[in-house]
């Protein structure tokens, strides 16, 4: 089998990972001890996770870009925490920046 995907131009390698985590807004999944397949077929690189998971809820805080933060008090002449929460609350600079003006 593998050697006929060789040569329909496919090539698959097992990776060997302890832990997967897929982030999916307020949940994620979280994959332990996975079964992970990377499969390079006509130069797209394709993966596949296998195994048991578990649902978490995802209270991690988004991180927020230094040079992000920077800008968002140049352009507005707010402080630093200011700006910070405003990026927190916001997924993209310009809006961030808009909410301030």
């Amino acid at each position: 089998m593998s050697k006929m995907m060789k040569q329909m131009g496919v090539d698959m390698d097992e990776l060997d990972a302890d832990k997967v985590e897929v982030h999916m807004g307020d949940q994620k999944l979280v994959f332990s001890n996975p079964s992970i397949s990377k499969i390079d077929a006509q130069g797209n690189e394709i993966f596949q996770l296998q195994g048991n998971y578990s649902k978490e809820e995802n209270t991690e805080e988004p991180e927020v870009d230094e040079e992000d933060v920077e800008l968002v008090m140049e352009k507005t002449d707010v402080n630093k925490e200011d700006a910070k929460q405003a990026l927190e609350e916001n997924d993209e600079v310009a809006d961030a920046i808009m909410e301030l003006q």
